[in-house]
This record gives structure tokens, sequence and C-alpha cells, in this order.
């Protein structure tokens, strides 16, 4: 399986909803809502400091993957390859190209103001005002 293939990155996915399960006790349901859930999770993961090689690539991983799934299915989107983030799948949605692991990079980070449930609500905007062009 390619880093780009949907099944593997639905797989990814599902094993982020069971280790949030397992290691914070917490239920993501696939919903737009639970995004909130994993920026929570989120920062209890950086609450000890940073995240660094093996633990920062593999969140990265999971929390892309679930993210971009989540807008996939919001939206009825897909995953796709794109130009701009080579070694990292995009998915499409609305018209627009998303990127679920650059802002998993972002968010795993510490950056301020970087949350996966923003990036799902903001969606439908940027599609209207790419429309509007």
């Amino acid at each position: 399986m390619s880093a780009h293939d949907p099944t593997y990155l639905h797989a990814l996915a599902e094993e982020c909803v069971d280790l949030v399960s397992r290691q914070f006790g917490r239920r993501l349901d696939w919903s737009t809502e639970s995004l909130s859930t994993l920026d929570e999770v989120c920062v209890d993961l950086l609450a000890d400091g940073p995240l660094t090689d093996e633990r920062l690539d593999l969140w990265w991983q999971l929390t892309g993957a679930y993210t971009g799934e989540v807008v996939v299915r919001a939206h009825g989107g897909a995953w796709v390859e794109h130009e701009t983030s080579p070694g990292a799948p995009a998915v499409a949605v609305l018209g627009v190209t998303g990127f679920p692991f650059g802002l998993a990079a972002r968010v795993l980070s510490g950056e301020p103001y970087k949350s996966f449930a923003s990036f799902v609500r903001a969606l439908p905007a940027i599609s209207e005002r790419a429309e509007r062009g």
C-alpha cells in the first residue's frame, strides 16, 4: 500500500481512533465535531513538551489521516496527490484542495491558532470564496 492509497489512509485513521480511545479515554466518531476532541488530545500530547522523532511521526500520520477521512466523509471528497505536498496526501473537497497532514504538522508543533476543528469548518467558506473568484 502506498501513502496515497485511500485504504491505507483509512487504516491509519482507524488506528488513530483506537489509540485515542486507549491512551486518552476519548471517543472519535468520524463526525466533524470529533475534530474538537482531536484538538484536545493534541493539547494533552504537547503538555509535556514537543513531540520528537518516532512519536511525532506516528501522531502526524494518525491525526492527518483521521482529519482527512472526516473531511472526505463530511464533504463527499476524495484523497488526492498534489504537487505542493509530495509524500503527504491531500483532500479534494468542495472544489478546493486541503492539506490535513500539513495542518497536523502545525498543530503538533504547537503553532498557535491551528486546529483540526477550524480546518473542517473553514472549508465551505473557502470553497464559496473560490467559486466567487
